[in-house]
């Protein structure tokens, strides 16, 4: 009796233990998001309280380490492991804003800055040593050049950060380092401290806010002087992505810390999701770092060239798209019947001329992997075979990053299928990337001799003279889920951009096989755009450190030079305001300001509750006008009109715009209007005369018309005092 008693309690113990297990399998990192810290919501950000949340959805058998994390400083929230079920239960919880999944997000000079105009010798202002810019990324290598803190003086008074200091040491220029990990799971090349063992979190830093270092090249290639927009600012390091990528959970404890910490800048060259603002990490630590003064830059994404690809788009963010500038390396191809070819590709290897067979991928397919000639030819890892490929070029019909050719012996790649607007890329093997043409060129030729032979030339560095445009990888609008906010906001270099790297990282990102070591490397992206960005928001608040956000944007914006259509038919979702002009940013002439209560009107127009509105800001004076009023919801003053509609829909729309005076204390700026055929655009007043500084004057834009079926049609209105020009694009557009 004893014995069957026993036997019964342990096998319900083992089933209950067993669908213990279970449940905890089904359980994922979640954020659980409450809005803002008040002092009336102090009491309930602390873990013990967040924790009595999380039992209450539970139940009181919580399971060790299912609280991940409490967000406490900045904003108010937690990480828990929950089912979905529980999730949605959490979601119904008085005080809680929104619940969703932690998703990891993906990563998205010497010549850039000089090409946007941007000297060494432009005037700086001594308060620039107080600017601090929070970067949020894979951490950073302390001990480059370009951090190097010589001649700084201790951090500035306002800073309230820290720095971890295992395996890392800060400095005057690096003021702060901590990096995040809220699972607690690490892969085996992460290293636990904020330093960076993959280059990406030391290439933006020292893209925005390197020192001067002379001499600096990728083996030899883009020599000359690297520099940040902004060499005596302060960098305060955020280490938030790891071997596997970048977890929503961690990127939001940052924005926690970053913004109690002090700093003037986040810039942060991540992706974000495509739900509302308040389920998306990223919008949720701008909005609260836009409450405390601190403009947030983020990069565009790198989905083009396709429409809607955008995944950073909040208003109070500034999105970035990548530019190229005038500089691009070319690679040349000698065939042994003296024939040469140009493709593009920084190849930093050396073959001295010398010859070696090359042969055709289709023609060397792993067959005892079973791989085909239709397979082979695009020389994909394990595709080729090591017999007949060592010791030689080959030739590979699509882009491939090299593990192929290299794992198969290869000396060498010559790749083909180059398309217009394609960027150059580094490779682990001396490779050519060449357009369809003259890929088919050496085709024939392998086809053609018994013996064919070809060389790779290390790369040459040409001038570019169609730039600036936006290359095919940059992410477009329009905005996925504001239609009537353009995005992106503007564009910044983001094409071979040569910055500083760390060692112990492969040239090629991600290619552990790659063996040089660097000091410095080129990459290509909105991840190098958006810290051209956030140094040039640095540069403009240096010289206006009462500007709000939305000042030092709009100022970015509105001097922004414009870019041609005729490079990108996209337009302004591929370019936004135009390309990124720092030094006429700051002094601008006018500026469109917004502050919190602009955005929460904003919101309000997106649907969102007061109740909720109330919640995230803290302040029960954040209401929206009741569905029964007949209050309609202000335009946000935003630097830019856009406008959705469709095909020979007739068109009659006003937007509301207030700019207030920076420039010159007594002047009259009149307005000039561009509008393309089918459009009618007026402005009233068309004159703004103003009498003093920080004066602000409105004024109205109609817009009437039709727009058959092209996608986007651009307008532009530019106000002029004779010493500035104020410039907004103007965009209606059919959504595809």
């Amino acid at each position: 009796m004893a014995l069957s008693w026993f036997l019964s309690l342990f096998l319900t113990s083992t089933l209950l233990s067993g669908c213990h297990s279970a449940a905890q399998n089904d359980r994922k990192a979640y954020i659980v998001y409450m809005g803002d810290i008040t002092p009336q919501s102090e009491q309930s950000t602390s873990a013990p309280l967040h924790m009595s949340m999380l039992q209450n959805v539970v139940g009181r058998d919580v399971a060790p380490g299912s609280l991940l994390h409490s967000y406490k400083r900045s904003l108010n929230g937690f990480v828990a492991k929950l089912t979905e079920k529980e999730a949605q239960e959490m979601a119904g919880k008085e005080g809680v804003v929104s619940v969703f999944p932690s998703e990891k997000q993906k990563l998205h000079t010497t010549r850039s800055w000089d090409f946007i105009g941007f000297p060494q010798q432009v005037e700086r202002c001594t308060v620039e040593s107080d600017i601090i810019i929070g970067v949020f990324d894979t951490g950073i290598w302390p001990e480059s050049d370009s951090f190097d803190d010589k001649g700084f003086g201790p951090p500035p008074s306002k800073w309230k950060g820290s720095c971890q200091t295992s395996n890392f040491t800060c400095n005057n220029k690096i003021i702060g380092a901590k990096y995040y990990r809220s699972d607690g799971t690490f892969e085996d090349g992460d290293i636990k401290s904020p330093r960076d063992s993959d280059g990406h979190g030391t290439h933006t830093a020292s893209t925005a806010a390197g020192v001067l270092v002379g001499g600096a090249s990728l083996l030899g290639l883009g020599s000359g002087t690297a520099r940040g927009a902004v060499p005596s600012a302060r960098l305060a390091i955020y280490k938030v992505c790891w071997e596997d990528g970048c977890q929503d959970a961690d990127i939001l404890a940052a924005f926690d810390d970053a913004i109690a910490d002090g700093v003037d800048i986040i810039s942060i060259s991540l992706s974000s999701g495509l739900e509302d603002y308040f389920k998306n990490s990223i919008a949720i630590g701008s909005f609260h770092a836009m409450r405390k003064g601190i403009l947030t830059s983020t990069s565009a994404g790198n989905g083009g060239p396709s429409l809607t690809t955008l995944t950073n788009f909040s208003p109070w963010t500034l999105s970035v798209a990548a530019s190229t500038i005038d500089r691009e390396f070319l690679t040349k191809v000698q065939l042994g019947n003296d024939k040469t070819f140009e493709g593009f590709s920084i190849n930093t290897f050396d073959l001295k001329d010398k010859m070696f067979p090359i042969i055709y991928g289709g023609d060397a397919p792993n067959t005892t992997a079973g791989i085909e000639q239709s397979f082979s030819r695009y020389c994909t890892t394990g595709s080729l075979d090591q017999n007949l490929v060592k010791g030689k070029i080959v030739l590979c019909d699509s882009f491939t990053r090299g593990r192929g050719a290299i794992l198969a012996g290869a000396v060498g790649m010559v790749i083909t299928g180059r398309e217009s607007g394609e960027v150059s890329e580094t490779f682990p093997l001396p490779t050519s990337y060449l357009n369809p043409d003259d890929g088919a060129q050496i085709y024939i030729y392998i086809n053609s001799t018994g013996s064919p032979m070809a060389s790779i030339s290390k790369s040459n560095e040409a001038k570019d003279r169609l730039a600036p445009y936006i290359p095919s990888f940059s992410s477009r609008g329009p905005n996925p889920i504001s239609p009537n906010i353009l995005k992106p906001d503007l564009a910044a270099p983001g094409v071979n951009i040569l910055a500083a790297w760390s060692p112990i990282a492969p040239v090629l990102e991600g290619f552990e096989d790659d063996k040089r070591v660097v000091a410095y490397n080129f990459l290509s992206g909105t991840s190098m755009s958006c810290p051209h960005a956030s140094g040039a928001a640095a540069y403009v608040k240096s010289f206006n450190p009462t500007w709000s956000p939305a000042a030092i944007k709009s100022s970015l914006m509105t001097t922004a030079n414009p870019m041609s259509a005729d490079l990108n038919s996209e337009a302004e979702f591929a370019y936004g305001a135009g390309q990124i002009n720092p030094l006429n940013a700051a002094c601008p002439g006018l500026i469109y300001d917004a502050v919190e209560d602009d955005y929460i009107s904003f919101l309000c127009g997106q649907g969102y509750t007061t109740k909720l509105l109330q919640i995230v800001t803290g302040n029960s004076n954040s209401t929206c006008p009741d569905q029964g009023s007949h209050e309609t919801t202000p335009d946000l003053n935003y630097p830019a009109f856009a406008l959705s509609t469709t095909p020979s829909q007739t068109i009659n729309h006003v937007f509301n715009r207030t700019v207030t005076n920076v420039g010159s204390p007594t002047s009259s700026y009149k307005a000039n209007l561009v509008a393309p055929p089918g459009l009618k655009i007026t402005v009233n007043p068309s004159v703004l005369s103003f009498k003093s500084l920080e004066e602000k004057l409105s004024y109205a834009v109609t817009v009437r018309g039709t727009v058959d079926k092209k996608v986007v049609v651009s307008a532009s209105l530019v106000w002029d005092d004779g010493t500035y020009q104020v410039r907004s694009p103007i965009v209606v557009y059919v959504p595809t």
